[in-house]
């Protein structure tokens, strides 16, 4: 095991440092070790209205990228040096842009405005412009759902890039594998994974053992079924048995087909859905999305 920065004892000392030099309740701080780790900041920040951050020197962009996601308005609460001593100071960070992290050193990010629930289904404009046409938020929701993520939850995501940034939001303990075989898409993932400030993302260009076994074992996948995916499902359950899944498609022969195909992968607990979504235009008309099969199923060991 590697050492630490940041052991059980400098936490605590920050912790009381922090408690001794502030009025801020401490009781709900979501504690977060950025060094080293694939920990998501802003997730973090934009969910929790009091974040005590540890850092590694030498983040130089650390406050420009929460400002450009719209975290200009937290107060940074941070002292200087890599001790927790010596004087407070507060700050927003629209006014700490220009400057990074100088030393490994613990501060507070108080988002006043942040959510404290669950956020899925995104605006499409949130995400980076591109190649990747991306499903629409209402889908995006029932997949990411069907999916069933909690924080430290490992997952691959195949052809699907707004549910892959979605899901490393969600599992910000977990780590996020994004299959894209387009290097368009592969270059409009990492705009995403800069974009959103995430750390947990393993971008690679298709399923196999070369690009694949060195990183953690999914335990969920979401994929956009294709010509490749008898060939996706034959390594999958061989890493993973016992692996869920969770596909989408759009074409009515699939959707017809797909239940003897996962059989033949010992995939049980099969159900298929189908999904409509109607929305209303300014001209007071209802407009019909696209509504794509999903298919939802578990590898018996």
């Amino acid at each position: 095991m590697s050492e630490q920065l940041f052991s059980n004892q400098n936490i605590i000392s920050w912790l009381q440092y922090f408690s001794d030099q502030t009025d801020l309740d401490l009781e709900h701080v979501k504690l977060l070790d950025i060094t080293g780790k694939n920990k998501n900041l802003i997730p973090a920040v934009e969910a929790h209205r009091c974040v005590l951050v540890f850092t590694e020197a030498g983040n130089t962009e650390i406050f420009y990228k929460m400002w450009e996601v719209g975290l200009g308005e937290c107060e940074i609460v941070y002292n200087e040096g890599s001790e927790p001593r010596g004087p407070i100071k507060r700050n927003k960070v629209n006014e700490m842009i220009d400057r990074g992290i100088n030393a490994s050193a613990g501060m507070i990010v108080l988002n006043p405005n942040a959510r404290n629930t669950l956020r899925f289904g995104m605006d499409n404009t949130q995400f980076a412009l591109g190649s990747v046409k991306y499903v629409g938020s209402e889908i995006r929701t029932v997949l990411l759902s069907k999916m069933k993520i909690h924080e430290s939850k490992n997952i691959c995501v195949i052809s699907g890039e707004s549910i892959a940034v979605e899901a490393a939001m969600t599992a910000g303990e977990g780590t996020v594998i994004a299959v894209e075989y387009k290097e368009r898409d592969r270059e409009t993932m990492e705009e995403n994974v800069s974009r959103f400030g995430l750390s947990n993302v393993e971008i690679v260009d298709h399923v196999g053992a070369d690009t694949m076994d060195k990183l953690p074992v999914p335990e969920t996948t979401m994929l956009v079924a294709s010509a490749s995916l008898e060939n996706e499902l034959a390594y999958l359950t061989k890493i993973n048995p016992e692996m869920e899944f969770v596909i989408y498609t759009l074409d009515f022969g699939v959707a017809g087909s797909i239940r003897k195909i996962l059989e033949q992968y010992n995939i049980g607990d099969i159900t298929i859905l189908q999904i409509a979504v109607s929305k209303l235009t300014s001209r007071n008309v209802f407009e019909n999305q696209p509504a794509p099969w999903i298919i939802t199923g578990k590898g018996k060991a």
